[in-house]
């Protein structure tokens, strides 16, 4: 089937939308699609460069379109709609709810991921277009608490055969061949003995950074590695650990899609310290609704992930594949980090858990899933 994909997403970027947009492609192609891309921009980047920034490795045609910024991307989902008919697509994939209604208006079957609470004065309109009108659909809603909060706070009922619960996911054949904890610190030059606890994503509000900075504080012996966060960020919580005066803590910035596996498997304890207001890389409050790529990284790690308590992640994690801490509150945190620290057959025990439960969220089943009778 060729399958035209139409994303709001730059490419490259380093948000987790750009990186979700490069998976879903590439699992699209792992069945056996031909997959075209389309996405805003006016520059070329080689295949070879994304490769290692995402890592995905089998290729798929990317088209950069140039957009007019007052037009708020209605361009971009016209024109991509219009080319995704022009190639003769058997099908659009898209995050884009106004590309969604013009490819059904085309005749065109469309897969709508959605991700969060439609914005704008046009959101809530687009969205319920695509549910209502004719043609075969399928939203692709990464929650069941955001099917609810749609359908409760949107007024907008979907028929059960229109929407298939899509939680992100992982690149498992990456997480394969993982060296233990002290190998994986060596090869990136950490102290292999150190009890080391890994934080990786950004570092946007309602992350935890401040809860991992008081951990670090608490916890002298432990060594914290924080992985990503933008250049500006990540300076910011190396001013905070020097005035704190601490010299257990790492931070890395940015690092390739590809290496991530062996940052992760570098950690005796996967950090997971969402707030009870996460902000997004476009804004707003997900903390209700979202579905964390980390979390089913982490899982597939095979570490043991300490977490907040949060009700969305629960969809997923449970008391046998993870152990759980009070959102926002540092107490709780010392208490369920130092429970860990202290039982290491405990740790063991929910990080084989994760490893088996993550084996049920590839990129790859979670596409076969989406496309499930639907053309």
């Amino acid at each position: 089937m060729k399958i035209g994909v139409i994303a709001p997403s730059h490419v490259p970027s380093n948000t987790a939308n750009s990186i979700q947009v490069m998976k879903v492609c590439q699992a699209l192609v792992q069945l056996g699609h031909t997959v075209r891309l389309w996405v805003p921009g006016q520059t070329a980047t080689s295949w070879e460069q994304l490769s290692g920034y995402y890592g995905v490795v089998t290729p798929f045609e990317i088209s950069w379109l140039p957009l007019q910024p007052k037009l708020k991307r209605y361009d971009l989902a016209l024109s991509g709609v219009n080319r995704a008919a022009g190639w003769q697509a058997d099908l659009v994939y898209t995050w884009m709810p106004q590309a969604a209604v013009y490819a059904q208006v085309r005749g065109l079957p469309v897969v709508l991921e959605v991700h969060d609470r439609p914005t704008g004065k046009l959101g809530p309109w687009l969205l319920q277009r695509t549910v209502k009108m004719r043609g075969r659909k399928r939203l692709a809603v990464i929650t069941r608490a955001l099917v609810r909060v749609l359908e409760e706070e949107f007024d907008l009922p979907i028929p059960p055969e229109n929407v298939v619960i899509a939680p992100d996911g992982v690149d498992l054949e990456r997480y394969e061949s993982l060296p233990d904890a002290p190998s994986a610190r060596a090869m990136i030059g950490l102290p292999p003995e150190q009890l080391t606890a890994v934080y990786t994503g950004h570092l946007y509000a309602g992350r935890g950074v401040e809860l991992l900075l008081g951990l670090a504080q608490a916890f002298p012996q432990v060594h914290f590695l924080l992985v990503g966060g933008n250049p500006q960020s990540v300076e910011n919580c190396r001013k905070q650990a020097a005035l704190a005066e601490l010299t257990n803590l790492t931070f890395t910035g940015f690092v390739e899609n590809q290496r991530l596996a062996l940052y992760q498997a570098a950690g005796d304890i996967l950090l997971m310290p969402y707030g009870r207001m996460i902000a997004g890389s476009s804004g707003g409050n997900t903390a209700d609704i979202c579905s964390p790529m980390k979390m089913f990284e982490y899982m597939a790690a095979g570490r043991a992930i300490l977490s907040s308590d949060l009700p969305v992640l629960r969809e997923v994690l449970n008391d046998s594949n993870a152990a759980f801490c009070a959102a926002d509150e540092l107490d709780s945190w010392k208490t369920g980090l130092q429970a860990l620290l202290h039982d290491p057959a405990r740790r063991q025990a929910i990080g084989m858990q994760a490893k088996m439960d993550a084996q049920g969220y590839s990129w790859k089943s979670r596409a076969e899933a989406t496309l499930a009778n639907l053309v």
